[in-house]
């Protein structure tokens, strides 16, 4: 494979026909369903897949199948199937669906405002995880403009991922003759520990999510009347948390939230801190004098990618500033996001986590937990040799230096299910949300040289893929 001519037209590709339609993606707000429920009456989700479906016929492909395939009452899916040089397939995914917008973009920035600054395209769902449908087509195309193999690929893009794909199984077994049975599964919606080499997620932590609510009056009483003899909301909130999680360290106090680490895992994750250094850290705006829990660069990497961690991302009941008054508050209501290590049992966690919140409730307030279903982690399979070459190979070629592999602290419910179905499935799982990337935040960006490269990898698997030996695995 001549690396060279493959970064030459991956580049062109970049810079003259994906960045421009890019461009017009991010000015989108493209809702998940969880986040804009009306989603169908509002058309921008179907408004994004449009832009990428034109993009996508308009492009170099020997006899590819472009379609957009909806099911009654489900989020749109587009679907590239590109015939190959080999009876075998390749399922290629990503997803156009975008989080909200949230405050604190910078001046000049904004969500729905691509801006380009150097090596950055700033806006919402260009890295998180818009980029992945056009890197997937262009690294097929860019094989067959240059005459080589590769297998039939079949390129699936949803719109739910970020309200945790619950239309996805509906397409997968919808499509199950089309899609087959894939021997290679290339996800383009990951992290990468620095933006100098290919990085490769070898796990995904699962999670349970669900809103927390104590409930203490029928209505708001005069604080200065009831404190002290009306327990506070919000004091049991606090107690039933230290149940899960303690205040000192952040550490998950259940044992049924916690795995074995597998050693190959603890060697990888102090292999990933040393090639990351400060990075593992340095990558989150702290605030003022805010230190990372942990000293240790390695476990700062296994607390976030093989450890459970519990994080409050919402509230209710709580009036804003300007607006609360002497007022013991009837009700105080919490969101819970609990990320649980790739192996643990997803469903078992729910129910221990559920079961440990409404057990005797301090002062016999009224405590409810309505949980979200759970979604499972993911924990790569052994690489086949030839892979484990080729990702080393290609991350040398594009990058400059050998591949690195880290697990990843978020969780993508499509891995699991594809690995569930298709055991013998080899997956490369790679992204570019590397330092201050800050998907899901205020100026999110797309690092452009990193997405390039990572097309021109993505390239070489394929056709190594392609040539590799027949094996039961395949």
């Amino acid at each position: 494979m001549h690396h060279e001519q493959t970064l030459e037209y991956v580049e062109r590709a970049w810079e003259d026909s994906i960045l421009p339609v890019l461009s017009d993606y991010i000015r989108v707000p493209a809702l998940s369903p969880h986040f804009d429920p009306d989603w169908a009456a509002h058309g921008y989700l179907d408004e994004a897949v449009a832009f990428a479906e034109d993009w996508c016929r308009a492009q170099p492909l020997r006899e590819a199948a472009v379609e957009v395939v909806r099911l009654p009452g489900r989020t749109p899916l587009l679907l590239v199937e590109i015939p190959g040089d080999r009876e075998d397939t390749v399922l290629l995914y990503g997803h156009l669906d975008k989080q909200p917008e949230m405050t604190g973009w910078r001046p000049g920035l904004g969500p729905w405002t691509p801006v380009r600054e150097g090596d950055r395209l700033y806006g919402r769902g260009g890295a998180d995880d818009g980029y992945a449908v056009f890197a997937s087509v262009t690294a097929v195309a860019a094989l067959q403009t240059m005459g080589l193999p590769h297998a039939r690929c079949l390129v699936l893009i949803e719109c739910c991922e970020e309200s945790g794909s619950f239309d996805l199984p509906h397409y997968v077994d919808a499509l199950a003759d089309r899609i087959g049975t894939p021997s290679l599964v290339v996800c383009l919606d990951s992290g990468c520990g620095n933006y100098d080499q290919l990085w490769c997620t070898t796990s995904l932590r699962g999670l349970v999510s669900g809103n927390l609510r104590v409930d203490v009056l029928t209505e708001g009483v005069h604080s200065g009347d009831a404190g002290g003899v009306v327990p506070s909301s919000f004091r049991v909130l606090r107690q039933l948390l230290d149940r899960l999680e303690d205040a000192a360290t952040g550490a998950i106090r259940p044992a049924a939230f916690h795995v074995s680490v597998p050693p190959l895992r603890l060697a990888q994750a102090a292999r990933a801190a040393t090639a990351m250094g400060p990075g593992v850290h340095g990558k989150f705006p702290f605030a003022g004098g805010t230190r990372p829990v942990s000293g240790d660069l390695a476990e700062l990497v296994l607390n976030r990618t093989w450890r459970p961690a519990l994080e409050v991302t919402g509230a209710a009941g709580l009036p804003p500033l300007d607006r609360a008054g002497n007022v013991l508050r009837p009700w105080t209501s919490l969101r819970l996001s609990l990320r649980l290590p790739p192996t643990c049992d997803a469903a078992a966690a729910a129910r221990e986590l559920e079961s440990l919140l409404r057990a005797d409730p301090p002062c016999g307030a009224r405590v409810s937990f309505e949980p979200e279903p759970a979604m499972g982690g993911w924990d790569a399979p052994p690489e086949d040799p030839w892979l484990t070459d080729s990702l080393d190979q290609a991350s040398r070629a594009f990058f400059g230096e050998p591949a690195a592999h880290m697990g990843e602290g978020g969780s993508i419910p499509f891995i699991g299910m594809l690995a569930a179905r298709f055991p013998a499935a080899r997956f490369l799982i790679t992204g570019v949300l590397g330092p201050q990337a800050n998907a899901h935040g205020p100026n999110e960006f797309l690092h452009l040289p990193t997405a390039r490269r990572l097309t021109a990898a993505v390239a070489r698997v394929l056709f190594d893929h392609c040539r590799r030996p027949a094996s039961p695995a395949a």
